[in-house]
């Protein structure tokens, strides 16, 4: 299998998972990037304030995202983005728990997709004092982004990833993970699936 994963990162509108504002998606098939994509959000109602602490982190305003699209209305697209492939996220377990919680918040059901953190990833590649995004991306090569825009950390990500196969000989995202003893999570009916194929073996 070749090198074919989704990098995906997503901004919040305050402290609630669910309260996505951005999304950044930047897809790769054969170590290659081939597609990005970029959306701002409306959040799920009841998660849409925005907080003064994360607008100064990320720079989105309510005013930035009053004619954008709601969650719900996006999903299908980010689905068709990914389009069956792996996601990866730097600190995965916040970027999978505002996906499902996004989803959760606005009654629809969390789609199924398997997933890589790349911070995880980097820890068993790079030597570095820090491991958070922009020292890693720039261990990889991939320096100058404007941190905390969803399309560029989602582009550190994919950098990180690449880089790490190569010093790997990773073939696929599964001996990625195989070979830096991550773990592949998963999210959706992906996870019920994985659970009952453990218990019946």
């Amino acid at each position: 299998m070749p090198l074919d994963f989704t990098a995906i990162d997503f901004e919040t509108a305050n402290s609630s998972s669910a309260s996505v504002c951005s999304v950044g998606l930047v897809k790769v098939h054969d170590g290659v990037v081939v597609d990005r994509g970029y959306w701002l959000i409306k959040p799920p109602a009841g998660h849409d304030a925005f907080a003064e602490w994360n607008t100064r982190i990320h720079g989105i305003m309510a005013a930035d995202v009053a004619e954008a699209l709601v969650w719900s209305e996006h999903l299908p697209d980010l689905v068709a983005f990914a389009a069956g492939d792996y996601l990866v996220a730097h600190n995965a377990g916040f970027d999978m728990g505002v996906l499902s919680a996004a989803c959760t918040a606005s009654g629809i059901e969390i789609p199924s997709f398997r997933y890589l953190c790349s911070l995880q990833v980097a820890r068993k590649t790079y030597h570095l004092e820090s491991y958070r995004l922009p020292v890693a991306a720039l261990a990889a090569g991939f320096e100058d982004f404007q941190h905390h825009n969803a399309l560029a950390d989602a582009e550190a990500c994919a950098a990180i990833i690449v880089h790490a196969a190569q010093r790997h000989d990773a073939a696929d995202v599964p001996q990625l993970a195989a070979l830096t003893g991550s773990r592949l999570g998963a999210i959706g009916p992906a996870t019920a699936h994985r659970r009952s194929s453990v218990l019946g073996q």
